[in-house]
């Protein structure tokens, strides 16, 4: 990992194009509190459109496998290339409360046209109806099929994985259970976009206060109670990952914005990382805000390009 660039955490650093879009994104959010409601009727009404940002196109290509884990089944949404190079398991974002396999279908087909990699995201149990280890389980039940499946299944054995936000978090949590319960270390990277990895919180997020460019402080409080009830439990490797031991854990790229609240999770996770002995690709974007890939920008394009370029060099480098 190379040396930070200091000059990226400059006010001067952020163009108007992305301070445009963060004023934007803010005004939007102003009287928008998914709080005001029971959990289960803003989903509803995300489903619906009718959030503050749109929905992404349903792909006509997708498909839906539904596997066993113990105790349950746990669906996968498939977006694949004719001849994949890869396959690339994808954790969704949402505060594990909110969010669905189904909402970056236009993500999975740009990686699959732009890196020749089948896409293969989870639907896993939300809180706070299914509070941890719920969604730990699906991700880990997710993996190990993969890691079973994919030669078969897709014709290639190259395995990458990766998420934003609670699915960045999850990715991580994902890839020690593998290590640590069944003995495995099939993924070859990891994109990691802006996740959370301390749920006793950071200082970014300590600190942050009321400002809603995407989440503030009460925000990222109320997604961790949803998903970690359990006080006690939240500095364990299983919930809180930047506690846990990190060797052998394969290449990460971490991609965060300089104006998102879970900053400092990237920044001490990326560390943690490189001191254990792994390879790590710290990308941090001015001004970017929470997740700044999903809006249309210089910004988002550098940082798509960032993960291409990331997921096609690990492809590379197996082939």
């Amino acid at each position: 990992m190379q040396a930070i660039d200091n000059s990226v955490f400059l006010e001067e650093a952020i163009t108007r194009e992305t301070a445009a879009i963060n004023r934007i994104i803010v005004e939007r959010l102003k009287d928008w509190d998914q709080w005001a409601r029971p959990v289960q009727e803003t989903r509803e009404m995300r489903a619906r459109g009718e959030g503050p940002f749109p929905l992404g196109q349903k792909s006509e290509r997708a498909e839906t496998l539904t596997i066993e884990r113990h105790g349950g089944k746990v669906e996968l949404r498939i977006i694949s290339p004719e001849r994949p190079r890869g396959a690339f398991l994808h954790i969704h974002g949402g505060g594990w409360v909110f969010g669905s396999a189904q909402y970056q279908d236009p993500y999975f087909e740009r990686l699959a046209a732009n890196c020749g990699i089948a896409c293969v995201s989870v639907e896993y149990r939300l809180a706070p109806e299914n509070p941890y280890p719920a969604a730990n389980d699906d991700c880990e039940a997710a993996a190990l099929w993969l890691a079973e499946n994919a030669a078969r299944r897709f014709g290639c054995e190259t395995l990458l994985i990766g998420g934003e936000s609670a699915g960045a978090h999850l990715c991580v949590t994902t890839l020690l259970r593998l290590r640590d319960r069944h003995g495995l270390t099939p993924f070859r990277g990891a994109v990691l976009n802006a996740g959370m990895y301390d749920l006793t919180l950071t200082p970014s997020v300590r600190n942050w206060g009321t400002e809603k460019l995407i989440l503030n402080t009460r925000d990222i409080e109320t997604f961790v109670g949803m998903y970690a009830p359990e006080v006690s439990l939240r500095d364990q490797p299983d919930l809180s990952p930047l506690y846990a031991d990190l060797n052998n854990m394969p290449a990460a790229q971490f991609i965060v914005g300089t104006r998102d609240p879970l900053l400092d999770d990237s920044l001490f996770m990326a560390e943690r990382w490189r001191v254990a002995g792994n390879s790590v690709d710290l990308a941090p974007f001015p001004g970017g805000a929470h997740v700044f890939t999903a809006f249309a920008g210089q910004l988002q394009r550098d940082g798509l390009a960032r993960i291409e370029a990331f997921i096609c060099e690990r492809l590379e480098s197996q082939s």
